[in-house]
């Protein structure tokens, strides 16, 4: 309840009616610059600003670029990405990789070959009719979970496990995922059109419900700005 009364009380100082909210909860740092952990003073921030978004609005309408890196994800065994760790050296590796191969994000792959997410976002492949998420290797995304919300109140079949890049270039449909963007189509992969190259319907009908929802009560928290 604290953690809520200040993300509402950031909005509301704020004035945003369209915000980006977030918290961040850091070990924080020892005042003697010990290297000893144990010494630390965890940290607490949060903030909320304009809303922003993986994609522009020109990626928007008309579909992201995305290339299949070769730059590995960072094995679970190393760091874990089910921790929303900020650990972002090989996802950064990987989108320098996307810039000069033409595209504008990345997908990374973990440590089997399998595709895995990208920098700040997870991905939803249609395939045979099943949109399928990986199922290792990533960030359980609030976003993701959503989908897979919304996926079973329209009734359309999602599951997550191992995406293999064969799988993904033959998908007719891809999105990502992400609070910074919601549902973000994706049209073009490694150069290559994916299904007819425009937005695909099925996702544009997820899209379309995930914005709805956010005015829900169900899903939404009221925030009172006062005067």
């Amino acid at each position: 309840n604290e953690v809520r009364q200040i993300l509402h009380n950031c909005v509301a100082l704020s004035g945003h009616r369209y915000a980006y909210v977030e918290m961040l909860c850091t070990r924080g740092g020892s005042p003697s610059f010990s290297r000893d952990p144990r010494d630390a003073i965890n940290r607490f921030a949060a903030f909320a600003v304009p809303f922003v978004s993986v994609a522009n609005d020109e990626q928007l309408k008309r579909g992201l670029h995305i290339h299949v890196s070769d730059i590995m994800r960072i094995p679970p065994g190393s760091v874990d990405p089910a921790v929303k760790n900020y650990h972002w050296l090989d996802l950064v590796a990987g989108l320098y990789d996307a810039y000069d191969n033409g595209a504008e994000t990345a997908l990374l792959k973990d440590a089997s070959g399998n595709v895995a997410e990208g920098p700040g976002f997870n991905v939803f492949a249609l395939c045979d009719g099943l949109f399928v998420t990986p199922n290792s290797g990533v960030l359980p995304g609030i976003t993701r979970r959503t989908v897979f919300e919304i996926c079973q109140a329209l009734g359309i079949p999602a599951a997550a496990s191992p995406l293999s890049t064969e799988t993904l270039r033959q998908a007719s449909e891809i999105f990502i995922t992400s609070t910074a963007g919601g549902i973000m189509p994706v049209t073009l992969l490694d150069s290559r059109p994916v299904g007819n190259g425009q937005i695909g319907v099925v996702t544009e009908r997820i899209r379309s419900t995930y914005w709805a929802w956010h005015g829900d009560p169900d899903y939404s928290d009221a925030v009172a700005y006062g005067n």
